[in-house]
């Protein structure tokens, strides 16, 4: 679907571009009535507003956009290095746009698509499913890298999508399967939710659960309630908290952050029990900060930085219209530390 222009609108509302330009900019001379016309018209079409008369004369800048998924996340440190070095080293700018959980990332890159003429996009983090519709509106080259399942197929005479992901289902399962391993048979588990990256978490989970013979119990479950910043060392603190004082019975707690572990571990500990000889933790991501923290914390390293090469190498590929691999998947890594231990 192509983005519709200014006067495309102004004519589907029987109006003049002026009106539509008052409209957009909530301009006080304008009737009510009509105003709301133009909107509704506006959010049909999906049309994006370009503030940037500049841009409207000018070809496409080189300019790469990321889009991250809760920027403030440790995780993507190592990955946005990458990016940059590689971006600057052909001579384009980097655009890094924060996506807040609740946000939609590929409405904000259309919006950037058109605000910043971008070349190219790369969705670090995100959702699990991505609306295809929404997707094939977007008309330059992007990578979803780190997430997704499905991108839409080419209908054009060159690829202008890839995906660069690990099976976070798979990993998180082969986590659990290793906590069951050790004697466990009582994981708790801290998780963003149930959409996106939380549902493949939890589907993992579960599918460990049911591979090991033991019953999911939906107490063990604690669902962090989406917003600005999820994977923090207070959110694993206070969940931990809540878990201990309620009296639910477990002996180790899985989190899908290294951060969330960081914070299960500092709970435990400050209410006067041990890691991992009371409880066990394990976390998810490979973060520096599991390695050199006090007990030393089992995790899920995700291949970050070749996530980051591969993803940009596509997409660089993709804007010279070479061949890609349209789907690279790749595998994480289990190390195990202090903070597990058998029963």
């Amino acid at each position: 679907m192509e983005q519709i222009t200014i006067k495309e609108v102004a004519k589907l509302c029987g109006v003049g571009v002026s009106t539509v330009s008052r409209a957009i900019n909530n301009h006080p001379d304008i009737n009510p009535e009509t105003k709301q016309k133009i909107l509704d018209i506006i959010k049909e079409y999906n049309y994006v507003p370009n503030n940037s008369a500049r841009n409207l004369k000018r070809a496409d800048s080189n300019t790469i956009a990321v889009m991250v998924k809760e920027i403030s996340n440790p995780f993507w440190g190592v990955m946005l290095h990458v990016l940059e070095k590689k971006v600057r080293e052909r001579k384009y700018c980097l655009v890094l746009q924060n996506v807040a959980d609740d946000e939609d990332e590929v409405e904000l890159a259309l919006q950037l698509e058109k605000e910043k003429k971008v070349k190219g996009i790369i969705f670090l983090g995100g959702m699990y499913d991505y609306d295809e519709s929404k997707l094939r509106m977007v008309r330059v080259p992007y990578v979803i890298a780190s997430s997704g399942k499905t991108i839409p197929e080419d209908t054009g005479s060159y690829t202008r999508s890839a995906l660069v992901t690990i099976d976070t289902e798979i990993e998180s399962q082969s986590m659990v399967d290793y906590l069951c391993s050790c004697g466990h048979k009582r994981v708790a588990f801290i998780t963003s939710g149930d959409e996106g990256l939380g549902r493949c978490h939890l589907n993992g989970y579960k599918r460990a659960l049911e591979k090991n013979g033991l019953e999911y119990d939906e107490k063990l479950i604690v669902r962090l309630k989406p917003g600005n910043r999820i994977y923090t060392i207070e959110n694993g603190y206070n969940s931990t908290r809540e878990l201990l004082e309620s009296g639910v019975d477990f002996s180790c707690i899985y989190a899908i952050s290294d951060t969330l572990a960081v914070g299960a571990c500092k709970a435990i500990i400050d209410s006067g029990k041990r890691v991992p000889e009371d409880y066990c933790v394990a976390g998810a991501d490979g973060q520096d900060i599991a390695e050199y923290y006090h007990p030393s914390i089992t995790t899920l390293e995700y291949p970050r930085v070749e996530t980051a090469q591969q993803s940009i190498r596509t997409l660089f590929d993709m804007i010279d219209r070479k061949k890609v691999v349209k789907r690279q998947m790749l595998a994480g890594r289990l190390i195990e530390r202090e903070s597990t231990r058998k029963l």
